[in-house]
């Protein structure tokens, strides 16, 4: 397959901010249970100190075990990201902290940034299929 630095980091961006959707999801769906902890996606940060310094070699999947299933794809490229959970804030009486109005507004940017780079990378394929019918 035809791919390009850019396209595998935005193919990666798309993985990372559907864990982040699954995470919003998951505070919406928990914002009435009693004692439940708002989660976050972290990713942001470790993916700007890598780009910054120019090394996109720890963007890329490594095994650091023999014993480690071998990758299929060496290019592939990964974005490291924690999911964090929220337990020193309380919203409610019920010990939860989910907020419905930050949450949903983190879900439609989540799903803004998400489309850009779904048109992005649909966009490469695009160009290269339109690339390789004109060589015909």
């Amino acid at each position: 397959m035809i791919q390009s630095s850019s396209s595998r980091l935005n193919e990666a961006l798309l993985q990372v901010l559907n864990v982040r959707h699954t995470a919003i999801a998951e505070n919406i769906a928990n914002a009435d249970t009693p004692h439940y902890k708002k989660k976050t996606v972290e990713f942001e940060d470790e993916l700007r100190r890598v780009i910054e310094s120019g090394s996109k070699e720890e963007l890329e999947i490594k095994r650091t075990h023999p014993k480690h299933l071998p990758v299929n794809d060496p290019n592939t490229a990964y974005i490291p990201y924690r999911v964090v959970q929220n337990s020193e804030t309380s919203m409610n009486n019920n010990g939860n902290n989910v907020d419905m109005d930050l949450e949903m507004a983190n879900l439609a940017e989540n799903q803004l940034m998400y489309n850009y780079l779904a048109d992005r990378v649909s966009g490469h394929y695009s160009k290269m299929k339109n690339l390789l019918q004109d060589l015909k």
